[in-house]
């Protein structure tokens, strides 16, 4: 029988003889085929509830013709005449298309390569597998209603172009996401690794169930500028939000970003890097760029970004590996962020260092207010806790921030902490969700501009 990758490197070849066949040698193409599968195992008061799982092969193609005139199309059907088919359809849409002038052309030709290191075991796990993972979250919760879920996903790659590109990678992802609740109070856990037997469920149902508990009776407080000590998951956003709108090439030719590259924007304690090797990312982008490290922030000062072949062109840079799908709309983002550890120590650590503030579990319903500043305003979510002297002493209600994360992370505002935890976080990924490896940080200043009561 022949290998999943003969089969991913026939159907790109096919692809590509029907263009050269209905579009002629003049035409620019780039095919992906595709091999998905994602496999998911669900929980509510703490039992299984639903177990899911999808394996698709898709085919993805942009074509150029006439000299800048380029679509992009897509199917799940492999059958000869479908491979037919969904050229003759890219072709008719792009010969409507108006000229682009700053197309930028496929990369350089380059022989076949292979790489990518994804996990056999996470690849083929099964749903006890991932049911075990769930065993031990709810029994690690001590008697506490959880829910969540214990997702496994794999994905192989051919790219293969008119230019003579002929790649392939893999990769494969694990998440354990989980809640434990008491009276009301909520409690998070969550962590994502390329291997499934690096997740410790136990340990995450016994943090969330610790949350829950320590939760029960949350008070309001009074809006204001707060000192807080921001937990890894809410840091997530934050990196998130800034990867998306800052560091995006796009933003940067739209002038949306307010980056100011060069210059001691951030604080000294700060280093952000896009590193898909260390992450679950695959070793090229949609464009075939190889997607190497990427630095975005040395010693707290702007010195990169991401971008695809047109963000590039129109910056004057190198393409740094970053196009995906939907980066002609929204731009090349980061898949891999990594905000390095700094000497903040523990999360106990950090919050020993606040005379009075706040610390936050996680973010949620975040939405950007202003683009250039880097405003974002959403709520608190799975545990708030008030801090006096270095101590937690009253759990919180639900708050809603408005907030600058550019000047959250301002020179002499930032802590880091020294314990980086993976976290899933939607951004751009083909798997459903993009690891995003980060410490939990103290920040000098956090805008709460309201609470549960209003």
């Amino acid at each position: 029988m022949p290998s999943p990758d003969s089969l991913l490197d026939d159907l790109a070849g096919a692809v590509l003889g029907e263009v050269r066949r209905q579009a002629g040698a003049d035409a620019a193409a780039t095919v992906r085929a595709e091999r998905s599968t994602l496999a998911l195992t669900r929980f509510a008061d703490s039992a299984i509830h639903q177990n899911v799982a999808d394996e698709q092969v898709t085919l993805h193609l942009q074509l150029t013709v006439d000299g800048g005139r380029t679509a992009t199309a897509a199917t799940t059907r492999s059958r000869p005449d479908a491979v037919a088919d969904l050229v003759a359809a890219t072709l008719a849409a792009a010969r409507l298309r108006p000229r682009d002038p700053s197309w930028p052309g496929l990369g350089e030709p380059a022989p076949l390569t292979s790489a990518g290191s994804p996990d056999e075991a996470t690849a083929a796990a099964s749903p006890a597998d991932r049911a075990a993972g769930v065993a031990a979250f709810v029994a690690a919760a001590g008697g506490l209603s959880t829910a969540g879920f214990v997702q496994t996903a794999a994905l192989s790659t051919v790219l293969a172009d008119t230019a003579g590109r002929h790649l392939r990678g893999a990769t494969t992802s694990a998440i354990c996401d989980g809640i434990a609740r008491l009276s009301g109070a909520d409690g998070v856990a969550r962590s994502m690794s390329a291997r499934l037997a690096d997740l410790d469920c136990a340990a995450l149902g016994a943090r969330a169930g610790a949350k829950a508990r320590a939760g029960v009776d949350a008070v309001p407080v009074d809006p204001g500028s707060y000192p807080v000590v921001l937990e890894p998951a809410a840091v997530t956003d934050l990196v998130g939000g800034l990867v998306s709108g800052q560091f995006n090439g796009k933003a940067v030719v739209d002038g949306t970003s307010g980056l100011r590259l060069g210059e001691q924007q951030f604080d000294p304690a700060v280093t952000l890097t896009d590193d898909p090797a260390a992450g679950v990312g695959l070793p090229f982008d949609t464009e075939g760029t190889p997607t190497a490290r990427t630095e975005l922030v040395r010693d707290g000062v702007p010195v990169g970004l991401t971008t695809d072949r047109r963000t590039a062109a129109a910056l004057d840079r190198a393409p740094s590996g970053h196009a995906s799908d939907v980066s002609t709309t929204w731009g090349p983002v980061a898949g891999d962020p990594v905000l390095s550890p700094g000497s903040g120590g523990s999360v106990t650590d950090l919050v020993a260092g606040l005379e009075r503030g706040l610390l936050v579990s996680d973010l949620w319903y975040t939405r950007v207010v202003e683009a250039r500043r880097s405003v974002w305003t959403g709520l608190t979510r799975n545990g708030v806790w008030l801090v006096e002297d270095g101590q937690l002493v009253a759990p919180v209600s639900t708050l809603r921030f408005t907030q600058s994360y550019l000047e959250a992370l301002a020179p002499g505002a930032v802590v880091v902490g020294s314990e980086v935890d993976p976290q899933p976080y939607r951004l751009m990924g083909p798997m459903g969700y993009n690891r995003v490896a980060v410490p939990a940080l103290r920040l000098a200043a956090w805008n709460i501009t309201g609470n549960a009561a209003g």
